[in-house]
């Protein structure tokens, strides 16, 4: 058995040696009456560590430090109490020579152990290496957001993990996310989770219609082309990976009712697929934009069922363009209840989890409050998602930042806040550089 002093240096010299050895790192706190105390350590009080000692039928320990050592005399005064040496090479000797016979426990490979960094882990994960498990510290506490934890459940079943500490969340969410990172799918510069460790610059549009959008005003190979030079222009102002995106309208709003009388044109999945799929191939993040008219969004993000399943396709719903019955385009600006929005939160949650995707973004666009009734309702809440609030103001910088700060009011909590930005609109159209000094600055950037 390693005991050591709840002391930073202690414990750093202690947790190789118990490692090797094969045996546990237990910690010795300071005694209460002293006063003294370590935020950060695991050890339990004196009573249950004496407990545990001799649970393990402990006959010799191997203290680290001066407490550690006067401690075990008097707690476990029949078993032999070795005291570490300062000196690194006397302690290597030592370890050869006088503790080379220690039998070491059946190995626990087959075991990956998550540990969040921090001295409170040290001993702990010191203990899971000497049971001959794997022990990746880690950064991110959730694990799709963590591309070593990714890699390594790739390569081991995801059934054998042990997340230490409170920190990685309630265990069913955690079964959920181990499931995810266990597939090994990434999005665009890595991990599962969107944000914050990546930004979207993105070309808005529809597939060969050039007057709906920037995106539609070059095929497919050279909008590709497009999006990677204008995300390039990002990437030197951003500290975080700038992804190249294609913000696709799948719906179009239409002036005539159409043959199933909903004001709405949807793109066959046929017209889109190649697009998608160029997409993937290069890099570049898909949202798939619905300009429903006079059905609702669910109705038709059902629809493209088949292409929100690729990892790298997210979801936009566009209220400006959902009606009323006896509304119009053009002539009344539509508006969409938070209801609604949250059953297409519900549908694409358990649908990304049922398939265990990558996180996906569910952009919703608005220029006016009054386009989301009861906007504080929206659910941004689901781990699969990540809700993105979308800034369509154009105009002057004046009138862009009153819509800015209108939509800012009082917004739904956990909620991500993107900005687009025209070429023709807008006077003048923002560079990279300004756009990213807004302020918070957007994550998604579009342009039409």
């Amino acid at each position: 058995m390693v005991l050591a002093a709840a002391d930073t240096a202690m414990l750093r010299r202690a947790a190789p040696v118990a490692a090797r050895l094969g045996v546990p790192l237990l910690v010795r706190e300071p005694d209460a009456v002293s006063g003294a105390s370590h935020p950060g350590s695991e050890a339990p009080d004196a009573a249950a560590l004496r407990t545990e000692l001799r649970r393990l039928r402990t006959s010799t320990v191997l203290a680290f430090g001066d407490p550690a050592v006067r401690w075990v005399a008097r707690a476990l005064p029949d078993s032999q109490v070795i005291r570490a040496p300062a000196n690194g090479r006397r302690l290597a000797e030592l370890v050869d020579d006088r503790l080379s016979g220690i039998r070491r426990p059946d190995g626990l490979g087959e075991l990956l152990v998550l540990v969040p960094g921090g001295l409170d882990t040290t001993a702990t994960a010191a203990t899971a290496r000497a049971a001959g498990a794997r022990v990746l510290s880690v950064d991110q506490l959730d694990p799709r957001a963590d591309r070593t934890v990714i890699e390594a459940l790739g390569r081991k079943p995801a059934g054998r993990v042990l997340a230490l500490g409170t920190g990685f969340g309630p265990p069913d969410r955690l079964r959920r996310r181990l499931d995810v990172a266990a597939t090994g799918v990434e999005l665009p510069t890595g991990g599962q989770v969107l944000f914050p460790r990546r930004r979207m610059v993105a070309l808005y549009g529809h597939p060969g219609t050039p007057v709906l959008g920037v995106l539609g005003e070059q095929p497919v190979v050279k909008a590709v082309a497009r999006v990677r030079r204008l995300a390039k222009g990002y990437q030197s102002v951003s500290e975080e990976p700038v992804v190249p995106a294609f913000e696709i309208i799948a719906t179009v709003a239409s002036a005539t009712p159409g043959r199933d009388g909903d004001y709405s044109s949807e793109a066959p999945l046929a017209t889109l697929r190649p697009w998608i799929e160029a997409a993937g191939r290069a890099g570049v993040y898909v949202v798939l934009d619905l300009q429903p008219g006079r059905t609702d969004f669910l109705t038709q993000a059902r629809r493209y069922a088949e292409l929100l399943a690729e990892p790298h396709v997210g979801l936009a719903i566009d209220p400006e363009w959902r009606l009323a019955r006896g509304q119009r385009h053009m002539v009344q600006i539509g508006s969409v209840s938070a209801a609604e929005v949250n059953s297409v939160v519900v549908w694409l949650a358990e649908f990304t989890r049922t398939r265990k995707l990558p996180q996906k973004l569910l952009m919703v666009h608005q220029f006016r409050l009054s386009m989301i009734g009861d906007r504080r309702r929206i659910d941004t809440g689901r781990d699969e998602l990540a809700v993105l609030i979308h800034a369509d103001g154009f105009g002057t910088p004046g009138q862009k930042f009153d819509t800015w700060r209108n939509l800012r009011a009082d917004p739904p909590r956990r909620v991500w806040w993107g900005w687009k930005n025209f070429y023709d609109e807008d006077r003048p159209t923002f560079t990279p550089r300004r756009t990213m000094a807004v302020t918070p600055c957007p994550v998604f950037v579009s342009y039409q």
